[in-house]
């Protein structure tokens, strides 16, 4: 048994913490409103995010973050991408150097665009830093329905340690040493995913979606190449698993948000209807800030930031993918 500090009560960070308690953990919730978390500890229910189901025992909510962390073995961060600097910089005042961070948090550095990974290791540079991410929608995982993830860590011995604390007969987790490869499958997939709900709000059809799943995927390839990332991740569960599972269920946030603008709804009445955070919509910025450091064309991903900062019109956006000159689909 251990004592785990999951740092995030919203649907991800309330199913994995589900996941710890069944294996037999001591788990700390911390979420930033006290009065969420109190009605949390009372009525022993999410009161947002999977209110259908029952916290086990093992579970405490908590409001302190320095409570929260206090005597943990491992600290689990499942906060959005815009929080997580400020996150890990809290962090680095109340957990000593030897605790291990994971983090399932799917987007970019808030700021310039960077992997999570190196925003990490400069604010907690002394210690063990893993990432969890992989197919996986939060309600099924909470009521124990089959996933399957990669976690990765470039410490070979904390990687197998764990992984251990998830894995169990419905949540498989796979080790992986490529940080880069499952942090980027896991961000620019939200992206992607936006491309093909708006492709399916404009009426476009299957024949798009697949075309875009597809060309969409080598556009994450490319990117990766440029990063150092394995292209073997990038095939994989953190990859095209990720991809496929959110471009093609309506119980993506950011696939519900492409699906709302293709209608030709606003992106602010999308994200009110949605009513969780829906990281495509920041990444598809930061993502093109990272492309054009290093010179990745993804025209794809380029087109969704465009209709999301309302530089143009879903069909224009459209149109001007489909206006591309003749290529090569291999070069």
């Amino acid at each position: 048994m251990q004592r785990l500090a999951v740092l995030g009560a919203g649907s991800w960070g309330t199913a994995l913490a589900l996941v710890l308690a069944r294996n037999g953990h001591r788990v700390t919730l911390w979420g930033h409103d006290p009065e969420v978390m109190a009605t949390m500890a009372e009525t022993r229910r999410n009161p947002r995010y999977l209110s259908d189901v029952e916290l086990p025992p093992g579970i405490t909510p908590e409001a302190a973050l320095d409570k929260t962390v206090a005597d943990a073995d491992a600290v689990l961060m499942v906060v959005p991408s815009s929080a997580f600097a400020d996150c890990a910089r809290q962090l680095s005042a109340v957990i000593p150097a030897s605790i291990p961070l994971i983090w399932a948090t799917k987007g970019l550095d808030a700021r310039h665009g960077g992997l999570l990974h190196e925003t990490a290791q400069a604010l907690l540079p002394d210690h063990p830093l893993a990432v969890l991410s992989g197919p996986s929608f939060a309600a099924e995982v909470a009521h124990g329905l089959p996933t399957a993830v990669a976690l990765a860590s470039t410490d070979h011995k904390a990687c197998e340690q764990l992984a251990a604390m998830f894995h169990e007969e419905r949540f498989r987790v796979y080790t992986s040493s490529d940080v880069i490869g499952v942090e980027l499958g896991g961000a620019v997939k939200n992206v992607l995913a936006i491309a093909t709900g708006l492709s399916d709000g404009l009426g476009f059809g299957a024949n798009a979606r697949a075309g875009l799943i597809t060309r969409g995927l080598a556009e994450i390839r490319r990117l990766g190449a440029e990063l150092g990332a394995e292209d073997a991740t990038l095939t994989g569960l953190a990859g095209m698993g990720d991809l496929i599972l959110t471009c093609t269920d309506d119980q993506s946030r950011n696939r519900r948000m492409g699906l709302a603008l293709g209608r030709g709804e606003s992106v602010a009445d999308a994200a009110a209807a949605i009513g969780q955070v829906v990281e495509g919509v920041r990444t598809a910025s930061e993502l093109m800030l990272l492309a054009d450091r290093l010179e990745v064309e993804m025209p794809i991903s380029r087109a969704v930031e465009k209709v999301v900062t309302g530089a143009c019109s879903p069909r224009a956006a459209a149109e001007g993918l489909m206006a591309r000159a003749q290529k090569a689909e291999f070069d």
